[in-house]
């Protein structure tokens, strides 16, 4: 499931991602970033997971497609996990964006939301 979450920093949306992620999810994922983007032309992503589970086959496709169609609109990607692969996809991430992406951990949240509000 994907909630958008409020009290973000300028030009930043913000998601809280947990259980499975399923291609229902990516229908009202994606319209909200490129509602965002639309504003300024790039936007900010932050990214909280809590007890996440990972993507089904069509989620994991729509996941690739958003990362491709994108990755030069996208300027920060800020991901606050709880597990240590949560962190190492951070670092996964980097060749298929051209985002400064960065991991915080869970309890890093605000510290996340003051890197995504640097210029």
């Amino acid at each position: 499931m994907i909630e958008q979450l409020s009290g973000m920093p300028a030009d930043t949306i913000g998601f809280k991602l947990s259980g499975k992620l399923h291609d229902a999810d990516y229908k009202t994922f994606v319209p909200a970033v490129d509602a965002e983007i639309a504003r300024d032309g790039r936007a900010n992503i932050l990214a909280q997971f809590h007890d996440f589970h990972g993507w089904d086959a069509k989620a994991l496709w729509d996941d690739i497609k958003f990362s491709t169609t994108h990755c030069a609109k996208i300027k920060k990607i800020a991901i606050v996990g709880e597990k240590s692969w949560e962190k190492y996809m951070a670092t996964v991430c980097k060749p298929f964006t051209m985002a400064k992406i960065q991991y915080f951990d869970a309890a890093e949240l605000d510290a996340a939301k003051a890197w995504l509000a640097q210029a």
